[in-house]
């Protein structure tokens, strides 16, 4: 799970994150952190809709490479 310092300054700075949720590159989430609590967070999508996912998601900053959480080697 995501620290609260880790999304704080990640809200600070409006660097866009990618939210990995499976596998399948096509299912992350890109945007920008706006709030969250003990199980969920607010993401900005770039078309401005507000999606709520939840902490144990990998986080990551979106202008480093990829990584995949369901590492098959």
């Amino acid at each position: 799970m995501i620290m609260d310092e880790e999304l704080d300054a990640y809200r600070l700075s409006g660097e866009k994150v990618r939210v990995v949720r499976d596998g399948l590159e096509s299912n992350d989430v890109v945007g920008i952190v706006l709030a969250w609590d003990d199980e969920q967070v607010l993401i900005r999508r770039q078309n401005r809709r507000v999606v709520k996912l939840d902490r144990s998601y990998t986080y990551q900053p979106f202008s480093e490479p990829r990584h995949n959480p369901v590492d098959l080697d």
